[in-house]
C-alpha cells in the first residue's frame, strides 16, 4: 500500500513537472514569435494559458483540504466557485486557432501553427488535470455514477462558457463582477433556440470534443493500471 501511494505521488509530480514545463515552453515560444516577428500579435495565448492555470490551482487546493472535513466543508465552496467560473479558460485554448486567419508576413505560419498547439494541448491538459480531480473529490464524496454526472454536466457547461467567451466575448471574472447581463444573453439562447442553432451546433460539438479526449486519456490510465488495483 506504501509502494502504491509513492508510485502514485511519483507521477503526479512528475505530471506536474509536464504541465510547468509545457507552459514554459509555450511561453518561450511566444516571445520568439514576439522577436521574429516585430509583433506582440501571440501575447494573449500567455494571458489565456494564466488563466487556465487557475482551475488547476483551485483544484489542487480543494484535493489537499479534502483530507480534513472541517477544512473540506469550509475551503470547497470557494474552491468550487473559482474552479467553476474560470474552467472554461482551460479548453478555451483550442478555439485560438481561429488566429490562423490574421497571418503575420514576418513569421512562417509553420511556426504559428506550432505556437498554437503548444498553447492548445498546455490548456486541454490543465484543464484535464483539473477535472480529474474534482471529479475524483465529488466520487470519493458520493459515488462514481455522481462523479461522472458532475464531469459531463461540467463539461457541457464549460462548452457554454466557451461559446460566451469566444464568441460573446465575455470573460470569467465578468461572472463574478456582473453576472445579470451574462445570464441574460444565456437566457436568450435557451429561450430563441432557433435562431441560435450554432450556439447549441458549437456547444454540442465542442463537449464531445472534449469528452472524447477526457475518456480516451482515462481509459489510457485505466489500460497501464494493473488489474489488482
Amino acid at each position: 500500500m506504501v509502494i502504491r501511494s509513492i508510485s502514485h505521488l511519483k507521477y503526479k509530480l512528475l505530471l506536474g513537472s509536464l504541465l510547468i514545463a509545457a507552459s514554459a515552453i509555450s511561453f518561450l515560444l511566444a516571445k520568439f514569435h514576439t522577436l521574429i516577428s516585430g509583433s506582440d500579435t501571440y501575447s494573449f495565448l500567455i494571458f489565456n494559458l494564466v488563466l487556465a492555470w487557475i482551475p488547476l490551482g483551485a483544484a489542487l487546493a480543494a484535493y489537499a483540504a479534502r483530507r480534513n472535513r472541517i477544512t473540506f466543508y469550509l475551503v470547497m465552496p470557494f474552491c468550487t466557485l473559482i474552479w467553476l467560473v474560470f474552467f472554461p479558460n482551460a479548453p478555451y485554448l483550442l478555439t485560438d486557432f481561429q488566429h490562423l486567419a490574421t497571418k503575420n508576413p514576418n513569421s512562417p505560419l509553420w511556426f504559428d501553427v506550432i505556437i498554437l498547439i503548444w498553447f492548445a494541448w498546455t490548456g486541454l491538459l490543465l484543464g484535464i488535470s483539473s477535472l480529474y480531480l474534482m471529479q475524483e473529490i465529488v466520487t470519493k464524496t458520493f459515488n462514481r455514477k455522481i462523479g461522472w454526472f458532475f464531469a459531463i454536466g461540467v463539461t457541457i457547461l464549460s462548452s457554454v462558457g466557451v461559446y460566451l467567451g469566444r464568441f460573446l466575448r465575455w470573460n470569467s471574472w465578468d461572472i463574478l463582477q456582473d453576472p445579470l447581463p451574462i445570464a441574460k444573453d444565456v437566457y436568450g439562447i435557451v429561450r430563441h433556440p432557433i435562431s441560435n442553432i450554432e450556439t447549441y451546433g458549437f456547444t454540442i460539438l465542442f463537449t464531445l470534443l472534449f469528452l472524447f479526449i477526457y475518456l480516451t486519456i482515462r481509459l489510457f490510465g485505466a489500460v497501464r493500471r494493473p488489474a489488482n488495483q
